[in-house]
């Protein structure tokens, strides 16, 4: 691929855009610097005026999927009232929403297998694991005698969550091409909240 003119100037968002698609598609040990500007269609001088390295370059799209999808779930909790089934159902389906509207960033934050990598991502993923427990809990809460449930629920939850984005990306599935498969897979698992 012939290189880019210098018009089109590389740009932070332009490699982050790029190379998560990249890492997604090819694995992050099969890329090296070189190859991403390569497919890019730039020297790889001009990667690394932007980046030290592929790990940190790795890192911050981890950190900036993140952030991301922290506001998205954030800015959704303000509008709702802590504590209610419909603000869980809200959170989990947006949860769902950002996986598969964003393979790419979902594959790279969720899942990667490569034990080095994922600590680049433990921080984050345990912030995002965080603010999902606490909304599972404070439904909890409100129902005597689940306490047996405070620390395990949240967590299988989640998992099933990650079951449904997971398969549904494997099989190149959008939102919208499962969005009503979704809203039942979330109603039935906030039902089994009000089951002792």
């Amino acid at each position: 691929m012939a290189r880019k003119v210098v018009a089109q100037e590389l740009s932070r968002d332009r490699i982050l855009g790029e190379a998560r698609q990249l890492f997604a598609e090819h694995g992050y040990h099969t890329l090296t610097m070189r190859s991403i500007a390569k497919e890019m269609g730039y020297s790889h001088g001009a990667l690394y005026y932007h980046f030290k390295e592929k790990a940190e370059l790795f890192y911050a799209l981890v950190t900036e999927d993140f952030k991301m999808l922290l506001h998205r779930q954030k800015d959704m909790l303000s509008r709702t009232r802590m504590g209610d089934i419909g603000q869980l159902e809200r959170l989990m389906q947006e949860f769902i929403r950002f996986g598969l509207e964003n393979p790419y960033h979902y594959e790279i934050m969720f899942m990667i297998d490569d034990v080095e990598l994922q600590n680049y991502s433990r921080t984050e993923q345990a912030q995002c694991l965080e603010l999902f427990a606490t909304v599972v809990r404070s439904v909890i809460a409100r129902q005597p005698g689940n306490d047996s449930k405070m620390y395990s629920l949240p967590w299988s939850l989640f998992m099933s969550m990650h079951g449904f984005i997971s398969y549904n990306i494997r099989y190149r599935q959008s939102y919208d091409d499962v969005k009503k498969l979704a809203e039942h897979h979330v109603r039935y698992l906030c039902e089994g909240l009000n089951s002792k």
